[in-house]
């Protein structure tokens, strides 16, 4: 048995609200618009050093840096690398789309989790078959 596509809709093309798409363009085009992208954290720090008698030491302490640090995964493993100052200030707004980047794939993928909650086939079990109550269900009689 061949199962027949509604009318007015292409086969395997979902039906969007015209907000909903409005609101998927509008996320893509900004996707689009951000450019370069680095993962990681960017973040200033200022340490001790193993010589007892500097004055990183003393009390308070006058710590060396600022050194900026970058930190991100690859794979399962942590790399940090030491950035100058000019290659922080560079870097900042790509630190800053990847930030994006992540809110924006958030959004999208919120908007198409709405978008599978309302489908209306989406109750339906795997050939067609509806869903049985609990109650009709043979695996919650009783034995």
């Amino acid at each position: 048995m061949r199962l027949r596509a509604d009318p007015g809709r292409e086969p395997g093309r979902v039906r969007l609200p015209a907000a909903t798409r409005a609101e998927s363009r509008r996320i893509t085009k900004a996707l689009g618009a951000l450019g370069f992208v680095l993962p990681g954290t960017l973040a200033q720090r200022r340490t001790r050093c193993g010589n007892p008698g500097c004055k990183c030491h003393a009390d308070p302490p006058q710590l060396h840096g600022p050194y900026w640090w970058w930190t991100r995964k690859v794979g399962a493993k942590t790399v940090t690398r030491l950035l100058t100052d000019e290659q922080a200030a560079d870097y900042q707004d790509w630190f800053d789309n990847a930030r994006r980047a992540r809110q924006l794939l958030a959004e999208l993928e919120a908007l198409s989790l709405g978008v599978v909650d309302t489908d209306p086939r989406s109750a339906r079990r795997p050939g067609g078959r509806k869903p049985a109550a609990a109650a009709d269900s043979p695996r919650s009689a009783a034995p």
